[in-house]
């Protein structure tokens, strides 16, 4: 068996990274792809590796022949490598693929160890690697049937949205037997370049052979395993991230702070959303106008505000809409003078955007971090403070203070010229949800120094489009607040789904009873894992001490690199004792929280 490598191309879109060296020389982690490539090719005994360059050829050449003196190593040139493309490199090394077994691969890709030993151990004489479509994969696509027979290779311009749930991406990893090579493939790459022309990709050939031809060509599904194409910057980055050491894979997820799509399979028990909404009409909706909210401009904050107080049926002079309510926060932090009252272990946003010297802080002494009303204002109660933060439920102990308990507190504060900030992303998972939040005209305007923050991204699933709202009869600090955001700090999409939310206000009501239901069955499986103690929660997370003989961290660890599950790892935050583990778990749908029960029963074995 012999491999023959596509390295001709110039990589443009890789920008600086590829002035003057071939993709395959890019690092990753500090390892070049190409050094990546052979040594994993190495443990195959090839009879030889045939390399196909063009772009700084010379270069990628002399540095191969420097380094692997004793690899049998094969070089075809391509000089016309920036007027053609990949089926024009091949069809130069047709002389060498006609004398062996082959494996073909493309030299922008990595991919772990097992991949090609999955390739060369497959009893299958030609296959193409392929994995099940995910919404970060581009180019050629394949169908396949029960049998794993590729019935169609599917060109870009070919491609609709509409089909992929049938879709397998190419790894572009092909293994072909030479009698497929000689009689089936090079006589239809010949007939293909003659009437097509070189500036074509070789998957054609392979379309053009699955129509017409009865060769058959097998998939071999890697689904499962890690691989990834480099084509620009972003698909460094993730490829850095992937294939980084656990202790590095773990440290670049957090520092995305999302876009979690963009990595294969991985389970985000990290951030927090409803699983449950919107449901599949409203998500409908919003498709069905997607052109119009691409091409138009959204509206500004006085249409916006006014949207955000129907949805929450407030007056439009008492709300401010911002980009995420981490905007909101942001501008409120920043023009917020004098001392803050705050209770640790928090949402620490709003803290970290405050004068460290100025924050007086509350720490409950019990395991739980559990606080009430009364605990809150013995403790302020001599304190001299200009506001109060309160997050309700709290993040991440989930502790909750019941309405009633809300409003003493709120008149206590009153009394005492403290402005009252209470965040009640999360008030609507609580026991008795709806019913229990602050944002009502009356309870806004009988305490006027009060001020509601609510994260609309978290409670309602919509994350991606950022709203979030404050709100307060206090008008001259709402109206500083919107003068401080951008004229268009929220998008169309946002903007619509503000606009229809009315029509689903009962699925929400049900998600949220769903949702309940599900952390109750959640919550009882935490329990049996052993080295857990799972801390009651009102909100969509649970904080969950870590026992003996694990760490927090290496069990987040062990969850990322086994399982391919991102939790909270907490003992780094604020006011947690220093002897003590912490993590918090989202709270997701029953299938994927039955997943995490089961990989960490397998961590407890």
């Amino acid at each position: 068996m012999q491999a023959i490598i596509l390295a001709a191309g110039m990589g443009r879109r890789l920008g600086e990274f590829t002035a003057d060296n071939t993709k395959c020389m890019l690092e990753v982690n500090g390892v070049r792809l190409i050094d990546r490539m052979l040594n994993q090719l190495l443990r195959l005994n090839l009879n030889r590796i045939v390399i196909v360059i063009g772009y700084e050829g010379d270069k990628l050449k002399s540095y191969l022949t420097k380094n692997y003196p004793s690899l049998p190593i094969e070089f075809v040139e391509n000089r016309v490598y920036d007027k053609t493309n990949n089926i024009y490199s091949l069809w130069l090394a047709r002389g060498f693929m006609a004398e062996d077994e082959t494996l073909l691969l493309e030299s922008d890709l990595i991919y772990e160890d097992a991949i090609l030993e999955a390739a060369v151990k497959t009893p299958l004489k030609n296959v193409a690697l392929v994995s099940k479509y995910e919404t970060w994969m581009d180019g050629t696509m394949v169908r396949i049937d029960e049998d794993n027979n590729i019935v169609n290779f599917i060109p870009k311009k070919a491609f609709k949205y509409s089909d992929t749930d049938y879709y397998y991406k190419t790894v572009n990893i092909y293994k072909f037997s030479r009698e497929f090579i000689v009689n089936h493939y090079l006589p239809f790459l010949d007939a293909y370049i003659k009437v097509l022309g070189e500036n074509e990709y070789y998957e054609q050939v392979l379309r053009v052979i699955t129509l017409i031809d009865t060769a058959g060509i097998k998939a071999l599904p890697i689904t499962g395993m890690y691989w990834y194409e480099i084509d620009d910057v972003q698909d460094l980055r993730i490829a850095e991230t992937i294939f980084a050491t656990p202790e590095e894979k773990l440290k670049k997820l957090q520092h995305s702070f999302g876009g979690y799509w963009r990595y294969p399979g991985l389970l985000d028990f990290c951030y927090l959303v409803n699983p449950y909404f919107p449901r599949k009409r409203m998500i409908d909706e919003m498709k069905a106008n997607f052109e119009p909210l691409l091409r138009d401009y959204p509206s500004g904050m006085g249409v916006n505000s006014l949207l955000a107080g129907k949805y929450f049926g407030i007056r439009q002079k008492y709300v401010v809409v911002g980009n995420g309510a981490a905007e909101l926060i942001k501008s409120l932090m920043e023009n917020h003078k004098g001392k803050l009252g705050v209770t640790y272990p928090t949402f620490e946003e709003y803290p970290n955007r405050h004068n460290q010297s100025d924050l007086v802080i509350f720490k409950p002494q019990n395991v739980d971090f559990s606080y009430n009303a009364d605990d809150l204002m013995e403790f302020f109660r001599d304190k001299d403070i200009d506001s109060l933060l309160i997050v309700n439920p709290d993040n991440p102990s989930g502790n909750f203070i019941p309405i009633q308990d809300l409003f003493r507190l709120a008149e206590w504060s009153q009394t005492k010229d403290i402005r009252l900030i209470v965040d009640e992303s999360f008030v609507d998972f609580a026991d008795g949800g709806l019913d229990q939040t602050l944002l009502k005209n009356e309870i806004l305007e009988k305490y006027p120094t009060m001020c509601v923050m609510k994260s609309i991204s978290k409670s309602y699933g919509v994350p991606g489009l950022r709203l979030g709202i404050l709100a307060s009869a206090d008008e001259s600090m709402i109206d500083e607040l919107k003068k401080n955001v951008a004229i268009w700090n929220i998008n169309s999409f946002g903007e619509f789904y503000m606009q229809i939310y009315g029509k689903y206000e009962k699925d929400y009501a049900r998600s949220c009873e769903k949702f309940r239901e599900e952390r109750t069955i959640f919550e009882k499986e935490l329990k049996e894992i052993p080295f857990l103690r799972v801390i009651p929660s009102h909100a969509n997370y649970f904080l969950c001490e870590v026992k003996a003989p694990i760490t927090s961290h290496e069990l987040t660890i062990k969850l990322l690199t086994d399982h391919n599950i991102l939790i909270k790892d907490c003992s780094s935050k604020k006011g947690f004792p220093s002897d003590r583990q912490y993590i918090r778990i989202a709270i997701r749908d029953r299938k994927d929280n039955s997943t995490l029960v089961e990989a960490l029963k397998c961590i407890g074995k």
